[in-house]
């Protein structure tokens, strides 16, 4: 027997929406506020998380194309990156550099390198939390067969 759960699919819709956008709003203050790439990865994870548990893998695998392992592995690749690029010019390991723009909507914007480093943490951080679920649920269905 199948259980209707057409409110609950459409719920989270609209959840997921949100923690999503809350996710970007963590990821992006987190330079100056607590936030950053690790707790916005994490937030965004959830959002997945929630979409494979009310949704079958299958179904979210085809709508989000989306290679976890890959992820966590490009996440990697870019935090190490932009942690060693300093190396190159002369600074030390983990070095960042910052300036001030005039953007056209956001006006005087500072812009920090840091941000890129984050962004490979928030990667590796959904690329993993993803695959330990999805390497726990695979291991549930093949105990219950």
């Amino acid at each position: 027997m199948k259980i209707n759960d057409v409110i609950l699919k459409t719920v989270v819709k609209g959840v997921v929406l949100i923690i999503l956008t809350f996710s970007i709003y963590l990821f992006l203050s987190g330079h100056h506020t607590p936030g950053g790439g690790f707790i916005g990865g994490l937030v965004m994870a959830s959002a997945f998380v929630l979409l494979f548990l009310t949704y079958d893998v299958e179904t979210v695998s085809e709508g989000i194309p989306i290679s976890f392992k890959k992820m966590s592995a490009i996440g990697v690749l870019i935090s190490v990156g932009s942690a060693t690029f300093p190396i190159f010019l002369g600074q030390p390991f983990l070095s960042q550099s910052f300036g001030y723009f005039d953007l056209p909507i956001f006006g005087k914007t500072e812009l920090a390198t840091v941000t890129i480093f984050e962004a490979g943490i928030a990667l590796t951080v959904v690329g993993v939390v993803v695959n330990i679920i999805l390497s726990i649920s695979e291991g549930s269905n093949k105990w219950k067969a």
